[in-house]
């Protein structure tokens, strides 16, 4: 690992505000995607704000979406009943890889460990939109923590 990467993939990705950016160009994109567009029907604005947040944290940034947003536990029921298809879980991965090329700093190593978070956390979104909302999901564990080497 270079001296560039061994600070936080929230530090290395610009904070926040990159994952602020991130959000927005990704949902411009999710919204008007005839394929994405119904899953996300109940959209509002926060909800760009809610994964800047969530994703400050899993790459180990301020740990705001747990005090303040519910956690793991809110995220995952968030999830339920929605449905998604493995058609819409690769669409969204497109849309997110190239977000990702257009928000984020010019490195390849960077982009790739971003991109194989959203591809491990999509697998189990799709997987928890399976069952009927108000599932009982158990206790998920704490917010997941993603980092150079993957899954910490």
């Amino acid at each position: 690992m270079t001296a560039e990467h061994a600070n936080t993939l929230y530090e290395a990705v610009g904070g926040a505000d990159a994952l602020r950016r991130l959000s927005e160009t990704f949902y411009q994109g999710v919204l008007a995607d005839p394929l994405l567009a119904p899953v996300f029907a109940d959209f509002t604005a926060a909800h760009v704000e809610h994964v800047a947040v969530w994703l400050a944290e899993v790459f180990s940034g301020p740990a705001d979406f747990t005090a303040e947003l519910g956690g793991h536990q809110a995220l995952l029921r968030a999830h339920l009943g929605l449905g998604i298809t493995e058609e819409q879980r690769l669409r969204w991965m497109e849309l997110m890889t190239a977000a990702v090329e257009k928000e984020l700093p010019d490195d390849e190593l960077l982009r790739r460990r971003v991109v194989e978070y959203f591809d491990w956390g999509t697998r189990i979104a799709k997987d928890v939109s399976a069952s009927a909302p108000g599932t009982d999901l158990g206790e998920p564990g704490p917010t997941p923590r993603w980092g150079w080497g993957g899954l910490a």
